[in-house]
């Protein structure tokens, strides 16, 4: 089923698939933890001993890099990495396709994030190894949304979800692709955004066609007590064309414990980094879930890992 499939869109998996991996996810969790069965330190799997994961991040990365090497270490494979531009070849002009068709050749498979929307399902056209989309532009990033369905499956139910994506909807990549995966598990949806970042016309045709109930406001007080979920994102100046246009929505919401008061159960979740989205006085509450939503990042790619090499 998955065994040297590249992984490039939430749209190209189905509710089985998602399943599937989020079940592996839970299997691995222990190993992600840095223990053993039984819950003794010091443990790692050998799953994937003599395999080589390939790093090629041509954009700024924290999380998404750092936990696809904790990742492979934790199933014992090794990693190798490339952490900008500056450092690979690009900066002498090589082009994305010969990078790929040479890096494919040193490794048995290739995190790939790139500023440029299409630029990993180009790549899988010329890799003979499976290419895994860590973010491509405002394009789509997979892994992030299989990590944000675990934490809501871990942190609530995946069934029965009213969920608000807040921010920037226009070229949030993760929304993105987190709204085409909740429409398979019948999430209510509630897009809320200043108007200049709305979710795209066709993202929403989409959802649409598959079912989806969607609500748009630009008022988060609007819709606090409905959901069960708020996914918080940055608005991002580095995707605006024009600085002065990012001026004039930079700050627009903001989460805070008086926020909370409306709804005392929601789950408050973030991709990360957070700018002045989330008031730091939120991290000490129960509604929390960002940090414990980075670390599920790291199960999810070991069983995204493990299962796309055939172990």
């Amino acid at each position: 089923m998955f065994t040297k499939r590249h992984i490039i869109s939430t749209r190209d998996f189905t509710k089985e698939e998602i399943d599937l991996i989020l079940t592996r996810a839970e299997e691995l969790e222990i190993f992600a933890r840095g223990l053993e069965p039984g819950a003794k330190a010091g443990k790692k799997s050998d799953l994937l001993e003599g395999t080589l994961l390939a790093n090629l991040f041509y954009e700024p990365s924290t999380r998404t890099r750092l936990s696809f090497e904790v990742a492979m270490k934790r199933l014992g494979g090794e990693v190798i990495n490339v952490s900008s531009p500056e450092a690979s070849s690009a900066a002498k002009g090589e082009n994305l396709m010969d990078t790929i068709t040479v890096v494919s050749e040193y490794c048995d498979i290739i995190a790939l994030r790139h500023p440029k929307e299409g630029a990993s399902r180009m790549a899988a056209s010329f890799s003979t190894v499976p290419i895994i989309n860590a973010g491509d532009g405002a394009g789509q990033h997979p892994t992030q949304t299989l990590l944000d369905l675990y934490t809501i499956k871990k942190e609530h139910l995946l069934d029965s979800l009213s969920i608000a994506l807040v921010g920037d909807l226009k070229y949030g990549r993760t929304v993105h692709s987190l709204a085409y995966a909740l429409s398979f598990y019948r999430a209510k949806l509630f897009f809320v955004s200043p108007e200049v970042l709305k979710m795209p016309e066709e993202i929403k045709m989409d959802l649409r066609a598959a079912g989806a109930e969607i609500s748009e406001t630009t008022d988060i007080t609007e819709i606090i007590e409905d959901v069960n979920v708020l996914y918080v994102t940055r608005i991002q100046k580095e995707r605006f064309p024009d600085p002065t246009e990012y001026n004039k929505v930079v700050g627009t919401y903001r989460i805070t414990t008086d926020l909370l008061k409306k709804n005392e159960e929601v789950i408050i979740m973030h991709p990360l980094p957070r700018m002045d989205e989330i008031d730091p006085d939120v991290d000490r509450t129960k509604n929390a879930r960002y940090f414990r939503q980075a670390f599920y990042g790291i199960p999810v790619r070991m069983a995204v890992l493990s299962l796309l090499l055939g172990r």
